[in-house]
C-alpha cells in the first residue's frame, strides 16, 4: 500500500483542517506530511492530534509554497477560509498536485472561473481536483438522486430546501474572518447553506432564473446576511424555494424535498425521511441514511485518484454552486430577476453584493 499512499499537506489548520487531518489519519491508503498555516499555534495543535493518533509527524510551514518545495506532497487538501481557495488550489494544481478544496470551491466567481479553467488544464495531465460536499455521498441523497436519475418520480415539478440554523453572535466573532465579504463571502446561504444548494441542484439541474430577498434579521455586527429566502427556476421547468438563515434559536433542521408526478422524497438532516413512488411510500427505502461525511468523499476521491476518473464531485460541480449563491445575492441587490448564465459567465462581476442585504423593518 505504501506505493500508492497519497502524501498530503493539509492547508489550513483550524476546526475543518483537523476534521480533514482525522479523516486522513483513519485511511491506509493517505498520510499527512505537511502541516501548512502561518499560525504556529494552530500547526502545533493539529500535529499534536496526529501523533497522539499514531501518525508519523509532520513536516510545518508558514505557506504552500514552502510546503510544495519542502516535503513530499501528492495531494494538497485546502481548509482555509473561503476566499482564500481558488488561489491556494491553482498554486498547488500548477504544480501538478491533487487537489482536494473544503467547500465553498471559492467566494468570488471570476477567481473560481480560473480555477475551472486550471483544473480542467490539469485533469488532462492527469491530476485530480474536487470540492467537499459530503452530504452527496451520504446513503438518503444517494437514493433520492438515483430515483431521480431512472425517472421513478415522474416529471419534477417542484422542491423545497431549506437550512435553519442558529449561530451565536459568539461564533462569528471567534474567528476574525467569519460574517466578512471579503473571506467569508457570505452568510447563512455562502457558509451553512452551500452544501444544501449543491443538493437542490444535484437532485434538480441547472438554474435558470432567480429571484431572491436577503437580510441582517438578528445578528447585526456581521457584514453578511444571516437569512436568505429565494425562488429558482430550472432547466427542466420546475421551480425551488430555497431558504437558509442562521437566526432560527435554537436551531431548527436542514431538509431538501423534492415532488413530481410520480412520487418523491425528502432529505431530512442528511437522513431519507420520505421517499414515494407511485402514490405509495417505499418503507425498504427510508430506513437508509447513515451520513457518509468526510470519509465517504475521501473513498470517492482517492479511487478517483488511483484510476485516473472524475471525482463525484468535479470542480465544475462547486462553481455551479457558487454561482447559484452568488445569483441569490445579486438578485437581493438589483431587486430583479437573475439569469444564472449571466452570472457565471461574468455580467455581474462588479456588483457589490453588500448593498442588496438589508435590515428587518423596525
Amino acid at each position: 500500500m505504501a506505493d500508492t499512499q497519497q502524501q498530503v499537506a493539509i492547508v489550513g489548520c483550524g476546526i475543518i483542517g483537523r476534521t480533514h487531518a482525522k479523516t486522513i489519519a483513519e485511511r491506509p491508503d493517505a498520510i499527512v506530511t505537511a502541516l501548512v498555516d502561518p499560525d504556529g499555534g494552530a500547526r502545533e495543535a493539529l500535529r499534536a492530534q496526529l501523533t497522539e493518533a499514531g501518525q508519523p509527524e509532520p513536516k510545518q510551514y508558514d505557506d504552500l509554497t514552502a510546503a510544495l518545495s519542502g516535503s513530499d506532497v501528492s495531494l494538497v487538501a485546502i481548509c482555509t477560509p473561503s476566499g482564500t481557495h481558488a488561489e491556494l488550489a491553482e498554486v498547488a494544481l500548477n504544480e501538478k498536485k491533487h487537489v482536494i478544496i473544503e467547500k465553498p470551491v471559492d467566494v468570488d466567481v471570476a477567481r473560481a472561473r480560473r480555477l475551472g479553467a486550471a483544473a480542467t488544464r490539469a485533469a488532462n495531465q492527469g491530476v485530480t481536483s474536487s470540492v467537499i460536499s459530503q452530504h452527496r455521498f451520504d446513503a438518503g441523497s444517494a437514493v433520492v438522486k438515483q430515483a431521480i436519475d431512472a425517472g421513478r418520480f415522474g416529471q419534477l415539478t417542484s422542491c423545497t430546501a431549506t437550512v435553519a440554523w442558529w449561530r451565536s453572535d459568539e461564533y462569528y466573532a471567534q474567528a476574525g474572518w467569519r460574517g466578512t465579504w471579503a473571506l467569508d463571502g457570505g452568510g447563512a446561504l455562502m457558509n451553512q447553506g452551500v452544501h444544501t444548494v449543491d443538493l437542490m441542484l444535484w437532485f434538480m439541474g441547472r438554474p435558470v432564473s432567480i429571484q431572491a430577498q436577503a437580510l441582517r434579521a438578528a445578528h447585526h455586527a456581521i457584514e453578511v446576511e444571516d437569512t436568505v429566502v429565494a425562488t429558482i427556476t430550472f432547466e427542466n421547468g420546475s421551480v425551488g424555494t430555497l431558504h437558509a438563515t442562521t437566526a432560527a434559536y435554537p436551531g431548527g433542521r436542514t431538509r431538501v424535498s423534492v415532488h413530481g408526478t410520480e412520487g418523491g422524497a425528502e432529505v431530512e438532516d442528511d437522513r431519507l425521511a420520505r421517499f414515494n413512488v407511485d402514490g405509495a411510500k417505499d418503507e425498504a427505502s427510508t430506513d437508509v441514511g447513515d451520513p457518509g461525511g468526510h470519509k465517504a468523499q475521501y473513498d470517492d476521491i482517492l479511487a478517483a485518484i488511483a484510476q485516473g476518473n472524475q471525482p463525484g464531485v468535479t470542480v465544475q460541480d462547486a462553481i455551479d454552486a457558487l454561482t447559484t449563491v452568488r445569483a441569490v445575492y445579486i438578485a437581493s441587490t438589483l431587486q430583479r430577476p437573475v439569469k444564472f448564465e449571466d452570472v457565471l459567465e461574468g455580467k455581474y462581476d462588479d456588483v457589490d453584493v453588500s448593498r442588496g442585504i438589508g435590515l428587518p423593518p423596525n
